[in-house]
């Protein structure tokens, strides 16, 4: 693989969209240059690896210039890729023109540099190719040559040679198809993995906001924070002040107005105290249930790695900053967490939670690019945690509905005194219009963490692990 900075052209008329991609590419690192007014003249001086370039439909100067590089034998193996308005049928077009992508408008910009850095991969893995077929070339002319100068008698000398140079010739085709064939499965996984990881905290970040959330609930909730109840008292002491001066068949009015306003008020008040005591009761039921997956391919079962660590403890990258896989790698597993709730349904240690929380694949449309490879999901841990209880207890999953959203999950419990939830027997426990209370964890690590205390704040190695994207799920 190329080790310099790729070299991007980019042909684009309209200065905003053009400026737009200018600093996108710069931003990640490609040297970048706008300078096309002589056409091919300016693209062989420039020599980019690819051209990015403007659809413009009313004038084909771009489909012009992109017939002339694909036809000319010094440029024919620039990558081009194009940026479309339309649809699938402009798309089409650009691809029938000869580009090599097409990217529809608006694009966005993290789509563009994938799509720019396959391209980029492709061109120097066929320049390696190129490469190895010219020195494949030279080494067949050479031996040609010197089984010219031996003696006609010698043809067995002759073939041999010829058959060295055949063996060397299919075996670097068969090295060449086996590296792209990964190199175009690691591109699919590193697009995956990356946006997995989109919006993935660091740990300085992780431990700041888990601060925070431990302060704020140290500090309780604020009265000033329940806005309808403010102003139910607020329109209630307005009326109790119109009563005082109003006349007699006014205050009439106002008053069946206070007594609406006084009922509203005190069926708040009245929710808020069920809350309470729903929350108090059941909240040391719930559990904040931590999944650990693991990748691994379906006719081996060798489970992804990545290839390698830093100094610093950071996955080794290629030269766009991509962390490197393998099946063979010789660094950790690569490893998603997933975060849901459940809670206990029942003294044996059965949790009853989400089918997507129990398989995260579930219905999952960012994983299904990395099942697409080849590889399948497997879960490498599994634990619930339960308030008060101040470790992780290991959970496996007991069963899972196909038809809906519902899995159970079981653990040991016993000894930790956790109370079960009290489910309700058949339809007419619950009464419809009666207020509901949610209980779970929909900030997942957050929660967990601001629940914690400072003793674990303060342990990096608690608070934040190194195994890939915090992906949450209010399951």
């Amino acid at each position: 693989m190329n080790s310099k900075a790729g070299k991007l052209l980019v042909v684009e008329s309209d200065d905003s969209l053009r400026d737009n991609i200018v600093t996108v590419l710069s931003d990640a690192g490609f040297e970048v240059s706008t300078d096309h007014r002589e056409g091919m003249k300016a693209v062989l001086a420039f020599d980019p690896d690819v051209v990015v370039l403007g659809a413009d439909p009313p004038q084909l100067d771009c489909c012009d210039l992109l017939s002339e590089i694909k036809g000319s034998k010094q440029t024919h193996n620039i990558r081009v890729v194009m940026l479309s308005p339309g649809e699938s049928a402009e798309r089409t077009r650009g691809l029938d023109l000869g580009a090599d992508d097409v990217l529809s408008l608006p694009f966005d910009s993290h789509e563009l540099l994938a799509r720019v850095r396959s391209q980029l991969r492709d061109k120097y893995i066929a320049d390696e190719f190129g490469k190895r077929l010219s020195l494949a070339e030279e080494n067949r002319n050479a031996t040609q040559q010197v089984v010219t100068a031996v003696n006609e008698e010698r043809r067995t000398l002759r073939f041999g040679g010829l058959a060295a140079v055949a063996v060397l010739i299919i075996a670097g085709l068969i090295s060449f198809f086996f590296y792209r064939r990964t190199q175009e499965q690691n591109t699919r996984v590193y697009a995956a993995i990356t946006r997995l990881q989109n919006g993935a905290l660091t740990q300085q970040q992780l431990m700041e906001r888990s601060r925070r959330a431990l302060e704020d609930g140290e500090r309780g909730p604020s009265p000033a924070s329940d806005s309808q109840k403010l102003q139910l008292q607020k329109k209630s002491e307005a009326l109790r002040s119109q009563i005082a001066i109003s006349k007699t068949e006014d205050a009439s009015v106002l008053r069946k107005q206070l007594t609406a306003v006084e009922s509203r008020l005190q069926k708040l008040e009245t929710e808020g105290k069920v809350a309470q005591t729903i929350i108090q009761s059941y909240e040391p039921s719930v559990c904040l249930i931590h999944v650990v997956l693991a990748f691994r391919e379906h006719t081996t079962g060798l489970r992804l790695h990545y290839v390698g660590m830093t100094s610093s403890g950071e996955p080794t990258t290629d030269e766009h900053s991509n962390p490197l896989l393998s099946l063979t790698g010789n660094g950790p597993e690569v490893h998603l967490d997933v975060f849901g709730t459940g809670f206990l349904a029942s003294t044996g240690g059965q949790i009853l939670t989400n089918h997507h929380v129990a398989e995260p694949w579930w219905h999952n449309d960012d994983l299904k690019e990395m099942l697409d490879q080849g590889l399948e999901p497997v879960i490498a841990e599994m634990a619930a945690y339960f308030p008060g209880v101040p470790h992780g207890i290991a959970i496996n999953t007991e069963k899972v509905s196909s038809a809906a959203d519902v899995a159970i999950v079981k653990g040991n419990i016993s000894g930790l005194g956790i109370k079960q939830v009290a489910l309700a027997a058949g339809r007419r426990s619950a009464i419809s219009g009666g207020p509901v209370v949610l209980l779970g964890y929909p900030t997942a690590l957050d929660a967990i963490l601001a629940r914690a205390g400072a003793e674990t704040l303060q342990s990096p190695d608690q608070a934040c692990r190194h195994s890939g994207a915090y992906r949450r799920s209010t399951g």
